[in-house]
């Protein structure tokens, strides 16, 4: 065994991305000693985060690159809609009002921001974009903690963890042990061990296993080791297994790492259909940046594990372009042989789809009235037909971002076991967010909870080794 002779640092962060760095910066401002361990390389360094693009956010007026106000309460009822009440609203309001406190932060450690770029137009009131996206947000904070003295170890994957009692001791890296006085766990969720999927996800009634078709849309190394840790030592969780940020995208995704340039925005704009060419759910039930992230895990629920987009020529430009092209066929009878579809059902599920669109003023950028009538599953904004070739088609996988099975935390960000908080481990990002997030998405919520509960993680832990401190100096 090697035991780690550098300096007990006071705080241990454990993780990589948003949450751990948020963490680690906030507590070295505290006046604690960080030393904070990375399981990937360097150049990997980052997690999901890399992939992100922008934070949702509080405001109670316009600020800079945010148009309009987005107060708490809408805030508020946007969470709870997409989530259908499965959140803690006491957690939640109070990410959603810390969110309002994150910018000038950030700025402070070298995050910049930009409007919204073309494309993303609904969110140019609700979320603020970081320029360079999450790969400049990341080494920006890198910087910063280097800057700042905070001690950085790549390569350094966690094994296990030493708790006594619900307080934490050391962390095992291979047979190296490194103590702290507090420790921060953001080592994200379980999303690319594949084998924990297929055990969340089981069997489907055709003897599939589904999460076998899952594509993986951020980095490979957050494979659960220390939420299971967590688990085996008794904290409390909160979440389903099976419930996650899962987006449907390009069947021709990497397993890894694709990002957002794999995701598929022409959902409202058209249909979606599964192998067999039938629909299965409203493409138009709401605004995308709020349903996008639904849309995984429908498909993950049909046979195969498979989905089609489809669209016409009037949809083109009115959606952010993915990465491959689509399909593309002048006929629906061309489309759906090269889509390798059944041609004579999936024509007439166009023509059931056309016949039942009623007419209005069609308008993406609202609630519209285009809406169908006499067909299952509706439309209920945004139906045109589907009769202006060229038609265009694009398969579907699920693409699972981050799970939402975590542990149990409460204002403080503190690990909570049998009820009773920890005196010195906290969580933050990923491996808490099931507390927020029971189900469902809205764009930018999970930077949102990183960069509050990171924050929180990090002062919590430096205040409970000063707290240790004063308690030691008076004995």
């Amino acid at each position: 065994m090697k035991q780690t002779n550098l300096g007990t640092p006071d705080v241990l962060v454990i993780g990589g991305g948003n949450a751990a760095l948020c963490a680690a910066l906030t507590a070295r401002e505290a006046g604690a000693s960080v030393l904070l361990l990375e399981a990937a390389p360097r150049e990997w360094r980052g997690g999901n985060s890399s992939h992100t693009r922008n934070l949702r956010c509080m405001h109670d007026a316009p600020q800079d690159v945010l148009t309009d106000a987005y107060p708490e309460e809408e805030f508020w009822q946007d969470l709870k809609k997409v989530t259908g009440g499965r959140t803690n609203e006491r957690l939640a309001r109070l990410a959603i009002r810390e969110s309002s406190r994150c910018r000038d932060w950030m700025r402070k450690h070298g995050v910049h921001f930009q409007p919204s770029l073309s494309g993303t137009l609904h969110l140019s009131r609700t979320n603020a974009f970081f320029m360079g996206g999450g790969k400049a947000l990341v080494n920006a904070y890198y910087r910063s903690a280097e800057a700042l003295g905070v001690r950085i170890r790549y390569d350094a994957p966690v094994d296990r963890l030493e708790l006594v009692d619900g307080e934490f001791r050391a962390a095992w890296v291979g047979q190296e042990r490194i103590e702290a006085r507090a420790c921060v766990l953001a080592a994200g969720g379980f999303e690319s061990n594949r084998e924990w999927l297929r055990e969340a996800w089981g069997q489907n009634a055709d003897g599939e296993w589904p999460a076998d078709n899952f594509a993986i849309r951020g980095t490979r190394f957050n494979r659960g080791v220390l939420l299971k840790a967590m688990m085996e030592a008794g904290a409390d969780t909160i979440g389903d297994p099976s419930q996650s940020h899962c987006v449907a995208v390009d069947a021709r995704a990497p397993l890894y790492d694709g990002g957002i340039c794999t995701r598929i925005d022409c959902v409202s704009l058209g249909i979606v259909v599964n192998k067999h060419a039938q629909r299965f759910y409203d493409e138009g039930e709401d605004f995308w940046p709020k349903r996008y992230a639904i849309w995984g895990r429908l498909v993950a629920q049909q046979p195969g594990q498979v989905g089609f987009s489809v669209i016409d020529a009037k949809a083109v430009g009115r959606f952010m372009p993915p990465v491959f092209p689509g399909t593309k066929a002048d006929t629906l009878e061309g489309l759906a042989r090269q889509l390798g579809l059944d041609e004579l059902a999936f024509v007439c599920t166009v023509r059931e789809y056309n016949a039942a669109c009623r007419g209005g003023s069609f308008d993406h950028t609202v609630l519209d009235d285009c809406h169908t009538e006499g067909v299952s599953p509706a439309k209920t904004h945004w139906a045109l037909p589907l009769d202006m070739p060229p038609f265009y088609g694009y398969a579907l996988k699920p693409g699972i971002t981050f799970t939402y099975l975590g542990v149990k935390v409460d204002e403080r960000a503190a690990a909570h076991f049998s009820g009773e908080p920890s005196r010195n481990l906290f969580v933050a990002g990923e491996m808490m967010a099931g507390n927020v997030l029971g189900q469902g998405y809205t764009a930018g919520v999970g930077m949102t909870i990183g960069t509050v509960f990171g924050r929180i993680a990090g002062a919590s832990a430096a205040a409970a080794v000063m707290k240790e401190g004063v308690e030691h100096a008076a004995a």
